[in-house]
Formats: C-alpha cells, sequence, structure tokens
C-alpha cells in the first residue's frame, strides 16, 4: 500500500497535467460550453463563448494599443517579454462562485502599456478585445491604472497556456474573473466606458469582489 501511494504522488502532477490538456482541448471543441462546468485540478473551469478559439505563439501574436493615445502601438510577445514584470499573487473569485486561492500572475502592468502610449486628455476609458472574435472588456481609465492590472504573460509561475487564455491575458486583480479577459489581442484607449460581453448579458460593469453582481465574496484585495 505504500509502495502505490508513493507511486500515485509521482504519477500525480503527470495525471493532472494530462487531465488540464483534455479538458482544455475538449473546451475549445465544445459550442455548449458544458465542459466549463468541469474543475481541473488547479480548481479552475475552462470556459469560451465561442464554438473554437485559434492558438497563437510568438510568430503569430500580436497586441495592439491605440485609441485616443499619441503613440499607438503593436507589440509581438517577444517584446511584451522583454518589457519590465509585476507580478501579483492573489485569490481568484469567479462571479459563478468558485474560488482559486493565492494564485501568482506575472505581467506588464497595464499602466505602463498606457503610460508608452501617451494617453490623450479627452481619454476616459480602456476597452479590451480578443482574438476569439467575440470576447471584449472595459475598464475606466482609473481603474486600469491600478498597480493590481496586468497584462498577463505568467499564471501559477508557468506561461499562460491556451485553455487559460494564452499566450497573453489581462488580469484584473479585484475585479470577478470575467473582467479578466482571456485572448487579448487589442487595448483601445476610449472616451466612455462600452459594456463588455457579459455586462450585455446582465453581469455588472464595475465588477468589485463583493460588491457587486449581488454577491458578498470576501474581496480579493
Amino acid at each position: 500500500m505504500l509502495g502505490l501511494g508513493a507511486a500515485g504522488l509521482v504519477a500525480a502532477p503527470q495525471l493532472q497535467r494530462g487531465f488540464e490538456a483534455f479538458l482544455g482541448s475538449a473546451a475549445d471543441k465544445d459550442p455548449t460550453g458544458l465542459t466549463g462546468l468541469l474543475p481541473n485540478g488547479g480548481g479552475f473551469r475552462y470556459y469560451s463563448v465561442t464554438a473554437s478559439v485559434p492558438r497563437k505563439g510568438p510568430d503569430t501574436y500580436r497586441l495592439t494599443v491605440g485609441g485616443l493615445v499619441d503613440r499607438p502601438a503593436t507589440y509581438t510577445l517577444d517584446a511584451l517579454r522583454d518589457l519590465p514584470r509585476t507580478r501579483i499573487v492573489r485569490d481568484v473569485q469567479c462571479v459563478t462562485g468558485w474560488r482559486v486561492p493565492h494564485t501568482p500572475f506575472e505581467g506588464v502592468r497595464l499602466s505602463d502599456l498606457l503610460d508608452a502610449a501617451g494617453v490623450r486628455p479627452e481619454a476616459k476609458a480602456v476597452r479590451f478585445t480578443c482574438f476569439d472574435g467575440a470576447y471584449s472588456e472595459s475598464l475606466t481609465l482609473q481603474q486600469a491604472r491600478r498597480a493590481d492590472v496586468m497584462v498577463a504573460l505568467k499564471m501559477q509561475d508557468k506561461e499562460i497556456g491556451h485553455a487559460h487564455g494564452g499566450p497573453v491575458r489581462l488580469y484584473v486583480a479585484p475585479m470577478y474573473f470575467y473582467k479578466s479577459a482571456k485572448w487579448l489581442s487589442g487595448i483601445s484607449v476610449t472616451s466612455g466606458v462600452r459594456p463588455g460581453y457579459w455586462e450585455e448579458r446582465g453581469y455588472d460593469v464595475d465588477a468589485w469582489v463583493g460588491r457587486s453582481n449581488g454577491r458578498e465574496d470576501t474581496p480579493t484585495v
């Protein structure tokens, strides 16, 4: 029995990675969204609002920064990786109830990208679009400039995989996880907040954990 237990401990990481890969692949091809109800070993759910999402890598990924800025820019994956990074460890809270504690995220502060672009005085908000072709989100400019809002390149101290919204996703630490848009491809500075994908379907635009959407979860700040 001790031998079997030891073998199980050795095999567990490989089994978890295999299960995560299976769920990610299944969710990527599941138009019903039912696979999003299944947790993996880390507690996350795999979910997409489209039937499939193209895969991007160093040769094909691009992030554009534009709108009401003086210096529009396009970043490759390597260019983003070369920028100064920040690291945050917080709980991740989904508006549907599940929570993953003490989750590390690492990436470039959104405020650094906005400063590099030169935000114009009339700007009031930031809109995010994704290469799944459907998802979008928005933050006020004040929210976007918070130190705990980033363009994330790593999650759980690993490069962000496709199923988790990689290679690059938004991470908004103090808000419910639907604000942390996956498969990020566009950042546009705008004159006002435009409701995102889930806000158009009834979710709150200001999605502070524990202070929105009729929920009283413990804040993640």
